[in-house]
């Protein structure tokens, strides 16, 4: 039994942003009581949007913590008091999981580390690199912070098995997780276990995934609802019906029709 059956954007108004993207002018009786729902569309569509906005108001935690009052939420915030839930089971936990976050999490490692390297210039060579990178890593609070949320430091890990080590370490219990984009962070491969993740957690808990995607392999999760967002409407269509997919296909079928203006 799913937690979170349907949900609908209810706002009169039509502009500015973010009433007039697609996926919020369109968004009404949005099934997504199975386990797994995709919605998809092209880049501009609202898909971010509509996540930020439903994940605001369940106040899931994401990786930056639990405030949403950062300007990245600005519409989100706005749209709030028109989105509506229906409910099965009324359950706020779970996690949202942005792209831009996991990246930002990385690099302002990365960021504060060069800082420090600067600060603590005029002891190399007098101060073994050990005892050096040790007093780095205790000033470092995001270093700190990763230790504590996910047990290690993740700048060992690759971008993507660095991402599904944070899935693993979260989504540890049953509750509604959203996704958006996470094939930006991953491989073809790393899709392909990210699938097997939800499909082993989805075996376990019961939990709903709503993920925003424009990778045709994560839409292919069996049993899925998929919504794809147009300029047109907001509808439910299958894999094959998907812009997504028929491009893929297309072009993986013969490349040469589509690069022979490139010679």
């Amino acid at each position: 039994m799913p937690y979170l059956s349907s949900l609908s954007v209810i706002a009169e108004r039509t502009h500015p942003f973010p009433y007039d993207v697609s996926a919020i002018k369109f968004a009404k009786d949005i099934d997504v009581s199975a386990p797994v729902t995709f919605i998809i569309g092209d880049n501009g569509t609202g898909k971010s949007t509509l996540l930020e906005t439903l994940a605001l108001r369940l106040q899931l935690p994401h990786m930056d913590g639990f405030g949403y009052g950062k300007n990245c939420f600005k519409a989100a915030r706005s749209l709030t008091p028109y989105l509506q839930l229906n409910w099965k089971i009324e359950r706020p936990r779970g996690f949202f999981f942005r792209a831009e976050d996991f990246g930002d999490l990385l690099n302002s490692i990365d960021r504060e580390d060069a800082r420090l390297h600067e600060s603590f210039k005029d002891i190399y060579g007098e101060v073994p690199d050990r005892i050096i990178q040790e007093m780095k890593d205790n000033q470092n609070y995001q270093i700190y912070k990763m230790r504590q949320n996910y047990g290690q430091d993740l700048q060992g890990f690759s971008h993507g098995e660095a991402y599904l080590k944070i899935m693993d370490d979260t989504i540890n219990g049953s509750g509604i997780f959203l996704l958006d984009e996470p094939e930006a962070a991953l491989s073809p491969s790393k899709q392909l276990s990210l699938l097997y993740f939800i499909q082993a957690h989805l075996k376990a808990h019961m939990s709903q995934f709503i993920i925003a995607t424009h990778s045709p392999m994560l839409m292919a999760y069996p049993g899925a609802n998929i919504y794809e967002v147009t300029d047109k409407g907001m509808n439910k269509v299958s894999l094959e019906e998907t812009e997504h997919y028929t491009i893929t296909r297309s072009f993986l079928q013969s490349p040469e029709s589509y690069l022979r203006f490139l010679k």
